[in-house]
């Protein structure tokens, strides 16, 4: 078995948060986008808000834009007008917003 010397541990004033490094420790091992997402599905309901957060999904997340599917076409006319307002709370909700939200028609 191999000697090894003791590690020199890093002297910090306060610990970090594990909801503050956790992010970048999933960016390392390749699970940012999974990460991304996850964050996303916890705060969507609240940044829609009601009526919308029951007729709208999220499917997907990619190069910052939210793929979201909606009932019908009048929903989607609806979120359209309201995708500023959903964008904002979602840019106060998440460390990285979404940039763009894709609705999609069709369950």
């Amino acid at each position: 078995m191999e000697h090894r010397p003791p590690r020199a541990r890093r002297k910090s004033a306060r610990p970090e948060s594990v909801a503050k490094i956790l992010p970048t420790v999933l960016d390392d091992v390749g699970l940012g986008a999974t990460s991304a997402a996850v964050q996303l599905l916890k705060v969507w309901d609240q940044a829609l808000g009601e009526p919308f957060s029951a007729h709208c999904r999220p499917e997907g997340l990619r190069n910052g834009v939210v793929f979201a599917r909606v009932r019908d076409s009048a929903w989607m006319q609806r979120l359209q007008l309201e995708k500023p307002r959903i964008l904002e709370r979602l840019a106060e909700a998440l460390p990285e917003p979404p940039r763009d939200i894709r609705l999609l028609i069709g369950r």
